[in-house]
């Protein structure tokens, strides 16, 4: 297979800007003493699971447990960093304990008591990483006093672990160097929490936090012992427009092909909401859904399920029906799910690779 035969739309993957970007983010950890833990929600391939453990990580994050068991094939030490509390996960989550290392991140006694019982159950041990919400409002217990009152139900509950403190400081979306003050708050947060833990004799081992915006500030949150980016694999037009990554940064685009110019001022493309899915980039909303990369004064303005319509008014000339044209989505995280395999280009020659753990939202 040639990238000209290639069927479209078609994720093409340069392994050359992968392995860049591993490596860059590899070596910011170990000079800042941090473990490496990367989620695999970006990707959810072995393969490439197994290259980010090849480049340093210690371990690998997933959301649902079905993810989990995927990358258990290739790593023995997986953090859930997901509230995970209904029984057929648990069970599963239990089942994994018996031979990996398996840690959940909470933030609710009913978790720890449905973890519990389920490690309990199988006779094994889970360890826990009690959530705590620095700022991003989704999970994790309100307040560092919360934190410990939850860790004492850890503590108390057989079949668990105390290993730690999680967060996701998700709403740190300013450029690099205007972090600074936002992730004062979140160590003040964290140091808060670490505190009240070792006033009643607790301990963190594990403090893990961070995201692909903050990745390379992460210095700035002592209290981290390890950071979990995930879209800084392949980057996206999220990250570029955020200012934390540049266009030669993105490895995963996809190829798509132009079938229609019957409307004046517009080409429509054979990728829609199925291939790019809906997201708008969160730094620029208006900026269309992607970027056409040979035609930069292109705006993708409408998805619909297989339809892409790109507004060409402003471009100095027009794509030709049947040309193969590149867009860098918003969101990759999504777009990656949407499909059962990707190709994997390395010295210019795509081969086909699994998504291996695509739709498993369980």
């Amino acid at each position: 297979m040639i990238m000209k035969d290639l069927p479209t739309p078609a994720l093409v993957i340069d392994s050359a800007v992968v392995d860049r970007n591993l490596s860059r983010m590899a070596n910011y950890a170990r000079q800042h003493g941090l473990a490496l833990r990367p989620h695999t929600k970006t990707h959810k391939s072995r393969k490439l699971g197994a290259r980010q453990i090849h480049s340093g990580a210690q371990g690998l994050a997933v959301a649902k447990v079905g993810e989990a068991e995927v990358m258990a094939e290739i790593c023995d030490d997986l953090l859930i960093a997901y509230p995970t509390l209904d029984a057929p996960r648990t069970s599963r989550l239990a089942r994994l304990a018996a031979t990996k290392t398996i840690r959940v991140g909470i933030d609710s006694p009913e978790a720890a008591q449905a973890l519990g019982a389920a490690a309990r159950g199988a006779d094994v041990a889970m360890g826990i990483l009690v959530e705590l919400d620095v700022g991003f409002g989704r999970t994790g217990v309100a307040s560092p006093e919360a934190a410990w009152r939850l860790a004492e139900v850890v503590l108390q509950t057989k079949g668990l672990r105390l290993d730690g403190l999680m967060c996701y400081p998700g709403h740190v979306a300013q450029p690099s160097e205007a972090q600074a003050a936002p992730l004062r708050e979140v160590t003040a947060r964290l140091e808060a929490a670490l505190a009240i833990w070792k006033q009643h004799g607790a301990q963190a081992t594990i403090v893990s936090g961070g995201s692909t915006p903050t990745a390379f500030q992460s210095h700035l949150v002592p209290q981290y012992t390890e950071i979990r980016p995930g879209t800084y694999i392949f980057n996206d037009m999220n990250i570029v427009r955020g200012g934390w990554a540049s266009l030669e940064d993105c490895a995963a685009r996809i190829i798509a092909t132009v079938v229609s110019n019957a409307v004046i001022g517009q080409v429509v493309i054979d990728a829609g909401t199925k291939t790019l899915t809906s997201d708008r980039c969160a730094p620029a909303p208006d900026s269309g859904h992607g970027y056409l990369v040979e035609y930069p004064d292109a705006v993708i303005t409408k998805l619909t399920e297989e339809h892409g319509q790109i507004d060409i008014r402003n471009c100095n000339r027009p794509p030709k029906l049947g040309e193969r044209v590149t867009v860098i989505p918003n969101h990759i995280c999504p777009c990656v799910n949407l499909q059962d395999a990707a190709w994997w280009l390395e010295d210019g020659t795509p081969e086909p690779l699994p998504i291996n753990a695509r739709g498993k939202l369980s």
